[in-house]
C-alpha cells in the first residue's frame, strides 16, 4: 500500500465495442497490478463494472467465476494474488467507511464498484480510477492512472 501525494497522473481513454472487448480490457489491467493496487470503478447499471472486474480477474490468473456481489458486499477470490471484489451499491455513509477497506488493501488487489460514493477517500492513495461512460452500444473507458509505479507498469493502457 502506498500513501503519499500523488504527483504523476496519467489519463487515457479507451472505447470497447462489447463485453468480450471490456473483458479483455479488464484482463490487461489485472495482469499489471500487484497486491495493495486500488481499483476505484464507477458507472450507471449496466456499464460493464463487473464484467471489467471479470477481466481482471483473469489477468490476476482467477478461474472461478466472478459475480456481482451487490447483495454479498465483499467477495473475495484467490489466484495469483487475492482480489476483493467490492460492491458499495447498496451501502451509504457511515455504512461504507465501516467496512474497513484500508485493511483489504494490506492484503491484495482491491477492485471497488460504485466508487463514486466513497468521495474522496483515496484521494491520497496510488490508484487507478475508471469511470464507464454508455454511448450508444459502446463503452467509453475514462481511466486515470493516479501515481507514477501505475503508469510504469499499466503500459496496456498507454
Amino acid at each position: 500500500m502506498i500513501i503519499k501525494n500523488l504527483v504523476k497522473q496519467k489519463r487515457v481513454k479507451i472505447k470497447t465495442k462489447n463485453s468480450d472487448e471490456t473483458f479483455d480490457l479488464g484482463k490487461k489491467i489485472g495482469e499489471s497490478l500487484l497486491p495493495g493496487n486500488l481499483l476505484l470503478i464507477s458507472g450507471e447499471l449496466g456499464a460493464g463494472k463487473t464484467t471489467l472486474i471479470k477481466g481482471i480477474a483473469k489477468g490476476l490468473d482467477i478461474d472461478l467465476n466472478v459475480k456481482s456481489p451487490s447483495f454479498v458486499i465483499v467477495s473475495e477470490y484467490s489466484g495469483k494474488y487475492k482480489l476483493y471484489h467490492i460492491d458499495l451499491y447498496r451501502l451509504d455513509g457511515e455504512e461504507i467507511y465501516n467496512l474497513g477497506l484500508f485493511e483489504f488493501l494490506e492484503n491484495g488487489v482491491v477492485c471497488i464498484e460504485w466508487a463514486d460514493k466513497l468521495e474522496n477517500s483515496f484521494n491520497d492513495f496510488e490508484n487507478i480510477k475508471i469511470d464507464i461512460e454508455i454511448v450508444n452500444e459502446d463503452r467509453i473507458f475514462n481511466i486515470i492512472l493516479n501515481g507514477e509505479e501505475f503508469i510504469k507498469r499499466c503500459t496496456a493502457l498507454q
